[in-house]
């Protein structure tokens, strides 16, 4: 049966399919964006953190790393949690069709097929559904897949498969209530929930509300569908849960905290949005500031208006209908319910992330006024286009003074558009065939021409990189890695002074500690923070660059990979390939350390990260060593810059417009010290993408100074030495700092500490997630390890269980008696469990249901 259906429609299938996928490879050939071209397919921000998060799954895959855990992500992490966000899917596997180094274009191809799996998605909704002509719900797939909501965020890769789902819900819902049948709706419920619990939530709101909709269109018919509906959902959402259950788990414990609500009108909305951004080519911003993406074509627009005008359709399916519609419109206006679709929490840029319902209701209430299009109405169509061709007149003439983003070709484009359908619709001597080919037709160009638009507003506003930043630097880097793990048995970290992006480590298969990701273990990254990496806030981002020796070694950093001379203490040179040189520091400590239980009463200050090293290190090495001192420095040189001192604070203020703000310094570095250079930022808020440029020794490295530490390397010195110094500020007119100061590390100190902790070190070594040594103490002591606390560590020490605790809850630690002993650790999220429970024990229970249901129905 669905052989001689597929068989049937093969055509149409193919054509909803194929015609959006050859439209956005077409534009995207444009750009200059295909495989093997210059450009990558993401945008500036997002493809570095993509590609590396889907090589890491095809590493995951090919049985390289668990799928639970990951060593590979700043210190260690909840891999799973971090797949249900960011990759989980059923198109994701295909990625073991290309190698790492080619992932941009794994990622080319895993965003052509998406977008073409909605449009044959909502395809195969629109044709059950909707009693149009066969072609017709093929326009209205193209007009689904290319939405703009779609194509301004098509970078962000993750959400594209809940599209593919959204239309099949739908129609499972439409299945359940007029023929009984939950299957359809079980499946798409557990694949979306399975895919993206973010999306998935929005959709699941979205398609209750839908369900009461039909429920009190016929109350009589449809009120026993409730009971089944209700099973179903949560069956469906229960069986999803071995995913969802460990990754709310993890969220709860490191999630953000939920935004306040302290306005009530949303920022940048106006009451002219909707016709706004119905225009073809209205691209604003993805980022602040902007108002919903919510076009999907004008045929579709003109066809939800004449549903609401035609006589056919009862006033209580037209209010119901504007209900639902009400509240959508609502939501982008009312921060309370804005948030509330965002599950309380405020989107970081990418704003009003569930436009896409309204959109889809929209085009779905087109369908159903196509569906009552006769000759006998045909004037209230005519309405419709005159009623859309004055509105979007009239706005365009109020507000484009104050927008402006608003071309006159968006009103051109969209005013000649409405002509060409309404002409089309007028003309009799045209055949119902050369009709739905011709609406096909003008539809694909319009929907082309806003997907050009959206597209290129990413370009304008994003940039797409150039992909050699990402395959260029490959085979250097995998070589020197490889060559680490070659000389290693036990476990170590290894950073890149010159990385790719912060999510290197995923894509190259090391242990690092930069990482941007919204999961992320923030209880850690927010004591790494305290420690001098910069990991601000909900620490988002932590990042490896601009900190002190002590870290390198307390954290197990025991490589370095630069495209420059490296100059610090302990560290050498290994080897170098291509641009790249691997420098080994002979003073990384192991992942773990023996210590008084003392160690849990140390000092830690929130704001002092100097001596929070200080006083970590010496408690770790039993002494009371002086490691810091601040050096007098002194301006010998400007270059288009004049400094204001603000008693705590300066200020270095740009005389030339866009041009770089140039100081240079000398300071006296005592012998037997290693030099940094202190810029810590007065208002974070202010910076942007400020970056800094230090120049030592004919040596220049560049920072962002908002991401990265505040202590920039000036190098070691043997021997006692006046060094000079620049540091170049570029990005905004003006920046200041708490005072610069140089800060010298006694090598010596270091060294001695150094020495004292390597004999109570405890090397690991680590399985895919799990971690084991042989530990031998004279005395009852505390092992405290670089390993992230997350409660889904376990602890056995001699084959015995015991509790797991944490040291300033964000490091794995264990009490260890006298003795010799075995210490094991493994990792099982939070949650996998009874979330493989509640897959099993649902999955089964649904069977049953479905069983039993379907015998009621037939008896």
């Amino acid at each position: 049966m669905v052989k001689d259906f597929l068989q049937k429609n093969k055509r149409y299938v193919l054509a909803s399919f194929f015609i959006p996928v050859i439209v956005m490879a077409i534009i995207y050939l444009t750009i200059g964006i295909y495989p093997g071209s210059d450009r990558t397919l993401l945008a500036s921000d997002a493809f570095s953190q993509f590609s590396n998060f889907h090589a890491s799954f095809r590493n995951a895959l090919l049985g390289k790393q668990s799928f639970l855990y990951t060593w590979n992500a700043s210190l260690g992490l909840n891999y799973l949690s971090l797949v249900s966000y960011y990759l989980g899917g059923f198109f994701t596997p295909l990625v073991l069709l290309f190698p790492n180094q080619l992932m941009p274009d794994a990622l080319y191809f895993l965003t052509l097929i998406k977008i073409g799996s909605a449009g044959l998605s909502f395809w195969f909704y629109a044709k059950h559904t909707f009693k149009i002509p066969q072609g017709s719900h093929v326009t209205l797939a193209i007009c689904y897949a290319l939405m703009s909501f779609v194509t301004a965020q098509s970078e962000l890769i993750m959400w594209l498969d809940a599209y593919v789902y959204l239309p099949l819900i739908i129609w499972g819902i439409d299945r359940l209530m007029q023929k009984g049948k939950p299957k359809l709706l079980f499946i798409s419920y557990f694949m979306l929930f399975l895919t993206s619990f973010y999306l998935g939530f929005m959709i699941g709101v979205f398609s209750v509300l839908y369900f009461i909709v039909q429920l009190f269109r016929n109350w009589k018919e449809n009120k026993k569908r409730i009971l089944p509906y209700f099973i179903t959902s949560f069956l469906a959402g229960g069986a999803s849960m071995i995913i969802i259950l460990p990754a709310l788990l993890d969220l709860r414990a490191n999630g953000e905290e939920l935004t306040q609500i302290t306005n009530l009108k949303t920022e940048a909305t106006s009451g002219f949005d909707f016709f706004i951004k119905n225009m073809i080519g209205v691209y604003d911003t993805t980022k602040y500031g902007s108002i919903p993406f919510i076009y999907i074509g004008l045929l579709p627009l003109v066809f939800c208006i004449f549903y609401f005008v035609v006589k056919e359709i009862s006033w209580k399916d037209k209010i119901l209908y504007a209900s639902l519609i009400a509240l959508l419109l609502a939501s982008f206006y009312f921060i309370p319910l804005n948030l509330f679709w965002h599950g309380m929490h405020a989107p970081n840029m990418f704003l009003f992330r569930y436009a896409f319902l309204l959109s889809f209701t929209v085009i779905m209430l087109a369908g159903f006024g196509w569906e009552k299009l006769n000759s006998a109405n045909e004037k209230r169509l005519l309405f419709s286009f005159v009623f859309l061709i004055i509105a979007f007149a009239l706005t365009y003439l109020l507000v484009y003074q104050t927008h402006d983003y608003l071309e006159p070709i968006s009103l051109i484009l969209t005013l000649a558009f409405l002509v060409v359908y309404f002409i089309i619709f007028c003309t009799k001597q045209f055949t119902l065939k050369q009709l739905v080919m011709f609406l096909l037709l003008f539809a694909t160009v319009e929907m082309a021409i806003n997907t050009n638009s959206m597209l290129r507003g990413i370009l304008d506003e994003w940039n797409y990189p150039s992909r050699d930043l990402y395959t260029e630097p490959y085979p250097a880097i995998d070589e020197l890695v490889k060559q680490t793990k070659e000389e290693n048995d036990t476990f170590y970290r290894l950073e890149n002074l010159d990385p790719v992006s912060a999510n290197d480590s995923f894509n190259y298969g090391y242990s690092g500690i930069s990482m941007f990701s919204s999961i992320r273990n923030r209880n850690t990254s927010g004591y790494m923070d305290m420690l001098g990496f910069r990991s601000r806030g909900t620490s988002l981002n932590i990042r490896y660059p601009n900190n002190t020796l002590l870290m390198d070694s307390l954290a197990a950093v025991k490589y370095n990979l630069s495209e420059q001379p490296v100059n610090k203490y302990g560290f050498s040179q290994k080897a170098t390939s291509g641009g790249y040189q691997l420098y080994e520091n002979q003073n990384a400590l192991p992942l773990g350390f023996l210590t008084d239980p003392a160690i849990q009463q140390v000092n830690q200050y929130e704001n002092d990260n100097l001596a929070n090293q200080t006083n970590l290190m010496n408690q770790l090495a039993g002494t009371e060593e002086t490691f810091f001192q601040f050096r007098p420095i002194t301006v010998t040189d400007l270059n288009n810059v004049t400094i204001e001192n603000q008693g705590s604070h300066t200020k270095f203020s740009e005389e030339k417009g866009n041009q770089a703000k140039e100081v240079t310094w000398t300071v006296t570095v005592p012998a037997h010290s290693q030099a940094y250079l202190s810029l810590y930022p007065t208002n974070f808020a202010e910076l942007e993408n400020s970056t800094a440029t230090i120049t030592v020794n004919d040596q220049q490295r560049e920072s962002q100074i908002s991401t990265n530490g505040q202590y920039y390397d000036l190098g070691f010195y043997d021997q006692a030495e006046t060094v000079e110094f620049t540091a170049s500020f570029y990005g905004t007119e003006d920046i200041s700092f708490q005072n610069p100061q140089v800060v010298t590390l006694d090598t010596d100190a270091l060294q001695t500490s150094i020495n004292k902790i390597q004999g109570n070190g405890v090397e690991m070594q680590t399985g895919k997630r799990n971690a084991q040594a042989e530990v031998t103490t004279n005395s009852n002591q505390t092992l405290v390890t670089t390993i992230p606390y997350d409660g889904g560590w376990h602890a056995k020490i001699d084959g015995k269980k015991v509790p797991v605790d944490s040291f300033q809850d964000a490091f794995v630690s264990l009490e260890i008696p006298e003795g010799k002993h075995t210490v094991e650790l493994n990792y099982l999220p939070q949650g996998f469990l009874p979330g493989m429970g509640l897959f099993i024990g649902c999955t089964i229970l649904f069977v049953g249901f479905d069983w039993y249901y379907e015998k009621k129905r037939l008896r």
